[in-house]
């Protein structure tokens, strides 16, 4: 039996929430390692972050299910998973400063050759070279949502020119349609888009040759944005360089063409990764459930593609 309040499921204790409200159940729960026999009287869960295929597979069985609140801003591998009626919910607010912070870290490290001069003090080399600064850079930033408004954010003290590209034109922001035009002036094209049918594959060959020479492409989208076959060519002819956070496949395996690929740096998809991630997630989870136990309307509700 139970006491007539709702059941959430957790990733972590709510005592890290400070002052979940109290007309809630919880239960922390890692359904990769077990699914408790009340699964169908959940009626608001929070996947683990980053987990796997059993945290989405066991929503199939949450016949109760109201509210799905991912710790992710992509929801792209939960969307197709959740049922009639119930409420997806993203991440917005956990990872932007974290986010942000890389994109900066990538572009800065890339253009002055930072992945080279670590190799060189392994070698205990002085490895003196003039590299290209940031300042004074054309910017495209593809992908103007609470990220992107982050990384515009971090990139105002760096002296450069700033142009910003949506899924629709508005004031300041150009549409995705303008790519052809914008992309050969570009310096640094920094990809934060979510992965929708509009943005898969966006990054292929005939993109990638429209970049100019000695451009810089970051990607913290999701791996299937850019083709990685024709990202690989187009990295062999060393006509642009690249940073890449996020690859498909993914993780990347060992032996793949990516590795040894020249002008190019890789992170692990560590975007949200840091320090700064779980206040946000907390916070933001909190606040949530305080929304949901009044009945009040919900922070982040999807809908559509984005």
């Amino acid at each position: 039996m139970t006491d007539g309040r709702p059941l959430v499921w957790l990733p972590f204790e709510p005592a890290l929430l400070g002052d979940p409200p109290a007309g809630l159940r919880y239960e922390v729960v890692d359904p990769s390692q077990l699914v408790p026999a009340g699964v169908g009287e959940v009626e608001l869960y929070v996947p683990p972050y980053l987990g796997g295929p059993a945290d989405v597979e066991v929503i199939e069985q949450m016949t109760r299910l109201r509210v799905l609140q991912t710790l992710t801003a992509g929801v792209d591998n939960v969307r197709d998973r959740i049922p009639a009626g119930v409420t997806l919910c993203n991440g917005r607010g956990i990872h932007e400063t974290s986010t942000a912070e890389l994109a900066l870290t990538l572009v800065l490290a890339s253009l002055r050759g930072v992945p080279g001069f670590v190799r060189a003090q392994d070698r205990g080399r002085w490895s003196f070279e003039w590299r290209p600064a940031l300042a004074d850079r054309r910017v495209l930033l593809i992908g103007y949502g609470a990220v992107g408004a982050a990384i515009e954010a971090r990139l105002a003290p760096f002296e450069i020119e700033l142009v910003k590209v949506g899924r629709t034109p508005r004031d300041g922001v150009h549409g995705i349609g303008e790519l052809p035009a914008l992309l050969p002036d570009a310096d640094v094209v920094i990809l934060v888009v979510p992965l929708t049918d509009e943005t898969r594959g966006l990054v292929d060959a005939g993109f990638l040759a429209a970049m100019k020479d000695g451009a810089l492409l970051v990607n913290l989208a999701r791996g299937a944005v850019v083709v990685t076959d024709d990202l690989v060519g187009e990295l062999g002819r060393g006509r642009i360089s690249a940073a890449l956070d996020v690859v498909d496949p993914e993780p990347l395996p060992e032996g793949h063409p990516l590795w040894s690929a020249p002008n190019l740096l890789i992170s692990p998809h560590v975007g949200g990764a840091s320090s700064a991630m779980w206040p946000r997630a907390h916070r933001l989870v909190r606040d949530q459930l305080h929304r949901f136990a009044a009945g009040a309307p919900l922070a982040n509700v999807m809908t559509g593609e984005y």
